[in-house]
């Protein structure tokens, strides 16, 4: 990103004490709730998850700086809960989208990757050319770093998020080894989960100035 598309300093203070004002809401609302659907909760978690999602846009363009934040999604969408009340065992099933919106860096990252391969003793000069293939990247990159570390990072390496989810669902027995590792996630069953955490592009632009514009009235 230039220089001029940055967020100012002031701008990234600004979002961090939107964060603050939000988590005041939230919690103010929270110890004033008056059921367990109170919708004063539902808005000020959802601004609270705008305004986390804002500063940490900003403090990363800004800085080159992440938040340990990842806020969980509303679960009203879920079925029943119908597995064991005394799970022996669970399964935590992971999906993040990502979009390559600079080839270009993920090719020139993951060639350096090849380049420094201590266990290819074929010197850097005759290293494994991937610089030129999006797919050879992409191996090389997912074989190198873990996938939360891809997740904190993913802008180094021309890399855009998209959605992502994380279900933790509950077994009366775990599975026998290596039964279901040719297809992983075809027994997935949504009456089963115990909890879910979803990160999602819902929290758009517009979506966040509308909800940061409420909070500013809210203030004044």
């Amino acid at each position: 990103m230039s220089d001029a598309a940055q967020p100012t300093a002031a701008e990234v203070r600004a979002a961090a004490e939107a964060v603050k004002a939000a988590l005041d809401r939230h919690l103010e609302a929270v110890e004033n709730r008056t059921g367990e659907d109170d919708p004063a909760v539902y808005d000020a978690f959802n601004v609270l998850a705008a305004a986390a999602e804002a500063y940490d846009e900003r403090l990363y363009d800004r800085y080159d700086e992440v938040t340990p934040f990842e806020i969980p999604g509303a679960d009203d969408s879920l079925p029943p809960y119908t597995g064991p009340e005394e799970p022996s065992a669970l399964s935590v099933l992971i999906r993040r989208d990502y979009a390559v919106v600079e080839p270009q860096r993920l090719l020139s990252q993951a060639q350096r990757l090849a380049d420094l391969d201590p266990d290819d003793d074929r010197g850097p000069e005759n290293a494994p050319v991937v610089g030129t293939s999006v797919h050879a990247a992409l191996g090389v990159l997912f074989g190198e770093y873990e996938p939360d570390e891809i997740a904190s990072r993913h802008k180094e390496f021309g890399l855009e998020e998209g959605d992502s989810t994380l279900w933790v669902s509950a077994s009366d027995d775990a599975p026998e080894p290596g039964e279901w590792l040719s297809t992983p996630f075809d027994q997935a069953d949504p009456q089963r989960i115990v909890c879910r955490f979803d990160v999602s592009s819902v929290f758009d632009e517009d979506e966040l100035a509308e909800e940061l514009d409420d909070l500013d009235e809210v203030e004044s």
